[in-house]
């Protein structure tokens, strides 16, 4: 073999291996409702320092990358932090902008991706101030932040929010602003939308966002599905709910602009047991609602 040949065949061993980096960009998203801490769960045996540590084992286990919450309050969000090495979150309470009032954080696994922008805006008529939307109950809001994939250098937005419960107008209002708040805020990049929506999939507030043309549900578009109860299940393993179409329900959503192909979209049910004073032991789930968990990579461009 000659000098020319032996040089030419180093050069390719050094550079496929070291110098070039096959691009990686799948990535495990999710929305998961915490559950805000209350007495009253702490007597039913639901309470927040017992499920704190199975919720954050659900996340590991499951390896989410990135993913909303909703109903978290500050003290409980630094708790699962702490519980969860390596990853920090994003987010304002919704009563003052700052510590106060339940947030929509971000948690982001600080390893995979680099936060480049963020921030909050309420579900309101006047969405850049601390507001009360429409004929809304609480205060609501959605925090949002520019993110990017350290393995492949992609850049997305991901929104999170908690809607209303018990307004008539406000789900529907709040869905024309998100879509709008969409458009403005993710420029060119892909965007995710994920969050408790309190309204399934049959509702005019779904619809919205579903049929804007910007945003599609993941759970029609996975490739692979695995869903055997609804997202909602008032801390019990057995519970189901179904819509008045007779499907099951679906009121924890997440969506995905058409630059992201779903591989793989779950509602997770994972349990844990409690021991009675009887010797005997009970089901019971981490928080009231499950985890959507959905598995998802960029198109190639």
């Amino acid at each position: 073999m000659n000098k020319t040949a032996l040089l030419l065949i180093l050069s390719v061993i050094l550079l496929f291996p070291f110098g070039m980096k096959s691009k990686n960009n799948e990535m495990t998203v999710a929305t998961y409702n915490i559950r805000v801490i209350n007495r009253q769960d702490s007597i039913d045996g639901n309470g927040w320092t017992t499920r704190c540590p199975h919720i954050a084992d659900v996340i590991k286990f499951h390896g989410f990358d990135i993913f909303g919450t909703q109903e978290g309050f500050r003290p409980a969000l630094d708790d699962l932090k702490a519980c969860l090495p390596g990853y920090e979150y994003i987010g304002v309470g919704c009563d003052n902008g700052a510590d106060a009032g339940g947030h929509n954080a971000i948690f982001y696994n600080t390893d995979k991706f680099d936060l480049l922008d963020d921030g909050t805006f309420w579900l309101s008529e006047t969405p850049d101030t601390v507001s009360l939307g429409w004929d809304a109950a609480y205060r609501r809001v959605c925090t949002w932040g520019k993110f990017r994939h350290r393995d492949s250098g992609d850049t997305f937005v991901y929104f999170n929010l908690h809607m209303d419960h018990i307004g008539k107008v406000a789900p529907g209002e709040s869905a024309k602003l998100i879509v709008g708040k969409i458009k403005e805020l993710r420029g060119q990049f892909p965007a995710i939308l994920s969050g408790d929506f309190n309204v399934d999939q049959d509702s005019e507030c779904y619809r919205i966002i579903s049929d804007s043309g910007l945003l599609n549900d993941a759970y029609d578009t996975a490739a692979l599905r695995y869903i055997t109860t609804s997202t909602f299940n008032n801390f019990n393993p057995a519970g189901l709910f179904m819509t008045e179409n007779g499907d099951i329900q679906r009121i924890d959503h997440m969506f995905f602009s058409p630059e992201f192909n779903v591989k793989k979209y779950g509602v997770l049910t994972d349990t844990y047991r409690s021991q009675n004073p009887d010797s005997t032991t009970t089901a019971r789930v981490p928080s009231d609602h499950y985890p959507v968990m959905v598995v998802v990579d960029l198109k190639a461009k």
